[in-house]
């Protein structure tokens, strides 16, 4: 959405999707599925899982005709593969850009490693690296990108764009000794919801924490779980398996910060969302959101310095309102240098130039 906001006006962008979130049974309220419907001066089709097929997607882009094709992952089969395939057949002259979206990352790739390096190996011995351009949106993607498909392959840095909603600055109550945590991501290893729990564990403060997430890996959800019934009475865990996106602000701003002690993010949505709203962030040093102490917007902290997640926040649950403010203030002022998009734009417009 954020894509296309930017880029609409002299590109005329179509959206082929599917009609409902991952693991869901059922497609997304008010809308219009297997057809194409105009939102925002933008071309959107939501696809139900019948209509997704070859025969469909082919069907789609002969009639689209797009000058390029913008895919959004390395694995889907219907918005990866189909298309890649398509492309690689030479049944469209359509430039494909293709953005990994941290899949290549050396921890993303150690969850079904077995299955992902049979396809990347495919990927390469049928030469599909040298029929598509990369899109990468850091440094270290573009060293993920390289790594795997050789110097040489077509590789263009620019970052996601954030929001370009711009919210009002807004805090909570905060007294000393009580911290209202809020975790949003997937319910998976790499988002390490565990490693937060055994952070929280053994502090003495009051503390809350609200997770959001579903559930992608049933066992590590159960140790999730098990550790929750482990937990001393002076913290309490909230579990809200579906939100709607529109309410996801709504709910990090009734939190003191936001916390995703991550494995790896090529750009983290909620992370911005939560910096949006003036929370400050506890979120690992695999995100390209960096350095965020000197701002006073937040902590970045290595994986493998455990003990620092775990005394950062005892130090903010330590805090009394007007130095959780200051960092509020922080998070906020931070958020909005980082949505000027001017210069964004102009890498974006090199990319599909």
């Amino acid at each position: 959405m954020n894509f296309s906001d930017n880029m609409k006006g002299d590109r005329e962008i179509f959206v082929f999707t599917s009609d409902r979130d991952l693991g869901e049974s059922g497609p997304y309220l008010g809308i219009e599925s297997d057809k194409w419907i105009e939102q925002k001066e933008i071309k959107v089709l939501y696809a139900t899982p019948q209509f997704l097929n070859w025969r469909n997607i082919r069907r789609v882009l002969n009639e689209v005709e797009p000058d390029y094709i913008y895919l959004n992952s390395m694995y889907s089969r219907y918005f990866a593969l189909y298309p890649l395939l398509i492309k690689w057949l030479g049944l469209t002259d359509a430039t494909v850009i293709l953005a990994p979206r941290g899949m290549l990352k050396k921890s993303a790739l150690q969850f079904r490693g077995p299955k992902k390096r049979i396809f990347l190996f495919i990927f390469r011995l049928f030469g599909v690296h040298r029929k598509v351009a990369f899109h990468a949106t850091d440094d270290t993607e573009v060293n993920d990108v390289r790594r795997i498909f050789g110097e040489k392959v077509k590789c263009s840095q620019a970052s996601n764009f954030p929001s370009s909603d711009r919210l009002a600055f807004s805090y909570i109550k905060k007294k000393r000794g009580e911290l209202k945590v809020v975790f949003v991501g997937r319910i998976h290893p790499i988002k390490n919801l565990l490693l937060l729990l055994n952070y929280i564990k053994p502090l003495q403060a009051d503390i809350f924490l609200t997770i959001v997430g579903t559930p992608e890996d049933e066992e590590y959800w159960n140790k999730c779980r098990l550790l929750i019934k482990e937990l001393s009475p002076n913290i309490r865990v909230i579990f809200n398996e579906s939100i709607p996106n529109s309410e996801i602000v709504n709910l990090i701003a009734d939190h003191h910060i936001f916390a995703l002690p991550t494995e790896g993010e090529n750009f983290g949505h909620a992370i911005f969302e939560a910096l949006s709203t003036g929370r400050p962030v506890l979120i690992s040093d695999q995100t390209p959101w960096r350095n965020l102490e000197t701002e006073k917007a937040g902590w970045d902290i290595p994986l493998s310095e455990p003990g620092r997640f775990a005394a950062t926040i005892e130090r903010v649950a330590a805090m009394d309102q007007e130095e959780y403010l200051e960092w509020c203030r922080g998070a906020w002022v931070y958020a909005q240098k980082k949505s000027d998009n001017i210069e964004l734009k102009k890498k974006y417009k090199a990319l599909f130039a």
